[in-house]
């Protein structure tokens, strides 16, 4: 009775124009995720002595195939937490100007991006992503002549760690994270911080 379902299926989907392999479900999976920061160097923005800080989800979608041996995933990203914590004042550059710090809350999203997963179906998977958004703060970031929004730009290279056939432990730690309003305003500081990335994931059933 089995093989004459499949057999009944696959005669449907050729009547539809379509192949089996048409009909397989595309893999992908949720990660909750998390981000903190433990340092930051300048190349393409002046910002210093701050940490960020985030929390939210990521979707990972296998959307274009496979390439050098890896899976090639659409990424997305949301971010409802987001913590700066920055020097009370600083100059219009973004250099502190107080020893003193406070912490910025904002949200952040990132629409575009793409990951490359390899080893999916063993234990251990290596992976390098980057991923491109928005981060928008309660207070003009890194200066009083900056803006509240900022572009974000995001790569990292981790392993993801089977713990059960549905959950991943994902490891992080080699990251980078750099936000700037893209001189939107004449006055751009920017920031560059590397930082660690920990999340747990859930890959959805096929």
């Amino acid at each position: 009775m089995p093989q004459a379902a499949r057999a009944q299926e696959t005669e449907t989907l050729r009547e539809a124009g379509a192949s089996p392999r048409a009909a397989r479900p595309v893999e992908s999976e949720a990660t909750l995720e998390g981000l903190a920061s433990y340092g930051h160097y300048k190349i393409f923005a002046s910002g210093s002595d701050c940490h960020l800080y985030t929390a939210g989800v990521e979707y990972d979608r296998n959307s274009w195939g496979n390439l050098l041996k890896a899976r090639v995933d659409y990424v997305a990203e949301l971010l409802p937490l987001v913590l700066l914590d920055a020097p009370l004042t600083q100059d219009i550059w973004g250099s502190p100007t107080s020893p003193y710090h406070h912490v910025v809350p904002g949200v952040g999203f990132s629409p575009i991006g793409f990951r490359f997963l390899w080893r999916r179906n063993k234990v251990i998977k290596p992976y390098m992503t980057a991923k491109g958004g928005m981060l928008i703060f309660s207070q003009k970031a890194l200066s009083q002549k900056a803006t509240y929004e900022n572009f974000s730009l995001q790569s990292a290279g981790g392993l993801e760690v089977r713990l059960t056939p549905q959950f991943d432990l994902r490891l992080g730690l080699y990251s980078d994270f750099h936000f700037s309003n893209d001189f939107i305003v004449p006055v751009n500081p920017g920031m560059d911080v590397m930082n660690a990335n920990l999340g747990l994931t859930y890959h959805f059933k096929k």
